[in-house]
């Protein structure tokens, strides 16, 4: 039997009664249904790839390194921002960029259009999962990229996104590029840079991330003359 100000071992979170250990208990079955959710949505990517000797579906793959990264760069992070990150790309396949006008008007229309498929999306399993509105409002608005700079949530996000992409994607990014010249790749990676918050970009320079070694030279120029 538990009584007053009992201590969960290992969590840090004082247990005050029945109550608070019923609610901390339903709370984590949500989170967890939430995260199932999500992660199986992801596994129906016909897109494979490997990793690691592993076939993957590509989502799946990229919410795991998404995840993981948060677990480097922010260990901190709540339940809800877990669910954000794991919920970036949730069903991209979904939303091809070809069913767009190949030119940067449908560029934008497809980018604006698919954060806010992957924020609804993301919300109804929460919903489904029984997540409160406060947690699901969060996740929506960070999913769909509102207000980076203003919003804690949406900067996290960003940022993880970001180192993400400097660790496991700008490579094969490079690959499908090859017209591209120094200085296009200068402005990818300022751009990118620019987004993300000077925490991120202090992580990402000290060596907490693997930068691809044939681009260490073009990366440290776009940093230096940003």
């Amino acid at each position: 039997m538990l009584t007053t100000h009992n201590i969960s071992k290992g969590s840090g979170i004082i247990i005050d009664n029945h109550n608070t250990l019923f609610k901390l208990m339903s709370q984590q079955s949500t989170y967890h249904k939430a995260l199932a959710l999500i992660d199986a949505a992801n596994r129906q990517d016909p897109n494979q790839v490997v990793a690691d000797g592993k076939d993957w579906p590509k989502e799946l793959l990229y919410s795991e390194r998404m995840t993981d990264m948060l677990g480097r760069y922010h260990p901190d992070a709540d339940d809800a921002m877990h669910l954000a990150i794991r919920a970036q790309h949730i069903e991209r396949w979904k939303s091809p960029r070809n069913a767009y006008s190949m030119d940067r008007i449908g560029y934008l229309k497809w980018r604006k259009d698919l954060y806010q498929i992957q924020a609804n999306t993301a919300a109804a399993l929460m919903l489904e999962a029984g997540c409160d509105d406060a947690a699901i409002n969060r996740v929506k608005l960070a999913v769909a990229k509102k207000n980076i700079k203003g919003n804690a949530d949406t900067q996290l996000l960003e940022d993880v996104t970001d180192l993400v992409f400097l660790e496991y994607y700008i490579l094969d990014f490079v690959a499908k590029h090859p017209d591209y010249t120094e200085e296009k790749w200068i402005e990818i990676i300022q751009k990118t840079w620019k987004k993300m918050s000077g925490t991120a970009q202090e992580f990402a320079l000290s060596g907490s991330i693997t930068l691809p070694q044939s681009l260490v030279p073009v990366i440290t120029k776009a940093v230096n003359n940003g």
